[in-house]
């Protein structure tokens, strides 16, 4: 059988300048994202019809995974970075074939410099992703409420509340802050990392944010603008 020959279709493009600070799942956070189609799929007729549907599947590839083989089980962050499950049975990227699957919102289209281009918030996809394909999300197919979730069912989602201190924050725009919060709200740290003394960094949005977390709390302590 002849190796598979996978072409980019787009590439996405956001605030997330680092891997840290993505978060773990789309959704989570309601950071603005764009699609920008490659030169060959700039075409029209290929949109026609998608901004009936709410939400897309888009289908990536984790570019800038720095693993080069895979490991049946992995350490899902989940379960303290600790316990481990089979890769088949999480959503890591260190997988035998670096594909990653996000549900996202459509929020429009948009007339680019190359085109038209799709605006689409809850990515969890850094800035310049490769894009395979994009699908449309269909509720009476892909919706399951009976669904149950394995070990994450177990391991209730906890979230951090979020102080931006008033010298930091008014130097943000609405979207900016609301952007950061949810980000750091869903407690981007190592899941191995608890130390209360020591300061996080990330670039997002052409800023370089510094934060602490203690008691449940994720502080903002300095943003930078590059």
């Amino acid at each position: 059988m002849s190796a598979l020959e996978l072409k980019p279709i787009a590439r996405i493009r956001n605030g997330y300048e680092d891997k840290f600070g993505i978060p773990r799942q789309p959704g989570l956070a309601a950071v603005r994202s764009v699609i920008v189609f490659e030169p060959e799929y700039r075409v029209r007729e290929a949109l026609r019809g998608i901004e009936g549907f709410s939400h897309l599947w888009l289908i990536w590839v984790f570019d800038r995974s720095q693993r080069e083989d895979w490991s049946p089980t992995v350490r899902p962050p989940r379960l303290g970075g600790n316990a481990r499950v089979g890769v088949f049975a999480s959503r890591s990227p260190f997988r035998p074939n670096p594909i990653g699957l996000s549900c996202v919102r459509l929020e429009g289209l948009r007339e680019g410099e190359g085109g038209l281009e799709l605006v689409v918030t809850g990515a969890d996809l850094m800035d310049g992703t490769p894009i395979l394909d994009i699908k449309p999300y269909l509720p009476y197919a892909d919706s399951h409420p009976e669904a149950t979730g394995g070990f994450t069912d177990e391991t209730p989602r906890q979230t951090l509340k979020v102080e931006i201190p008033a010298d930091w924050r008014q130097g943000l725009t609405d979207e900016e802050a609301q952007a950061l919060t949810d980000i750091l709200s869903q407690d981007p740290r190592p899941a191995y990392q608890r130390d209360p003394e020591r300061v996080y960094g990330f670039g997002f949005g052409g800023m370089q944010i510094r934060f602490s977390v203690a008691e449940g709390i994720a502080r903002v302590t300095e943003i930078r603008r590059a």
